[in-house]
């Protein structure tokens, strides 16, 4: 077994379980993906790069919306109103939150799906954006403890590798979802 079939199958594995375990009492009009980051930063394309991938893999579901891609970033500016319009728009909506992460230098290439909410900006000691009824998580770089130099490694990400984890959450959820 590869890596990347290794990573691919303990992210089914977890996003199945705790997705199963988060819905399994919820009546869910929509299913949402937020995915969040942007494209000018290579470290922080791994949410728009799995939205981009999603709204192919899911163009044609209707009970499946997803927000953010490689033309349509959420970022810092703009998470406060689309969150707000999210919750005018839909009454019972589960929300999935998918971003960019950092973190210990060994972890940097996994997938963390969690049942918890993303801190949106938490690398750059930003204001504190709680989203999400779960999160995935890509681990693009190190944590450096402080935003200068958070930023100056995301900058600086490699591409294949947030390329290569965006293929794997992209594909792991059209896979878990259409079973």
């Amino acid at each position: 077994m590869s890596f990347k079939e290794e990573i691919y199958n303990n992210f089914v594995q977890d996003f199945s379980i705790i997705l199963r375990e988060k819905t399994k009492d919820l009546e869910i009009s929509k299913l949402i993906f937020l995915c969040i980051g942007t494209d000018r930063v290579i470290g922080d394309s791994f949410g728009p790069l799995v939205g981009y991938k999603l709204k192919y893999l899911f163009n044609d579901e209707e009970k499946i919306e997803v927000i953010g891609d490689l033309g349509n970033t959420i970022c810092l500016h703009n998470i406060s109103k689309i969150i707000n319009n999210i919750k005018s728009k839909y009454e019972e909506a589960f929300l999935i939150a998918i971003d960019a992460a950092i973190s210990d230098k060994m972890d940097i290439g996994k997938i963390v799906v969690s049942k918890n909410c993303i801190n949106v900006g938490k690398a750059f000691n930003r204001k504190n954006i709680y989203v999400g009824d779960m999160s995935i998580k890509g681990i693009v770089s190190k944590d450096l403890k402080y935003s200068k130099y958070n930023f100056k490694l995301l900058q600086n990400a490699s591409l294949n590798l947030i390329m290569n984890m965006a293929d794997v959450v992209a594909q792991g959820i059209c896979n878990t979802i259409n079973v």
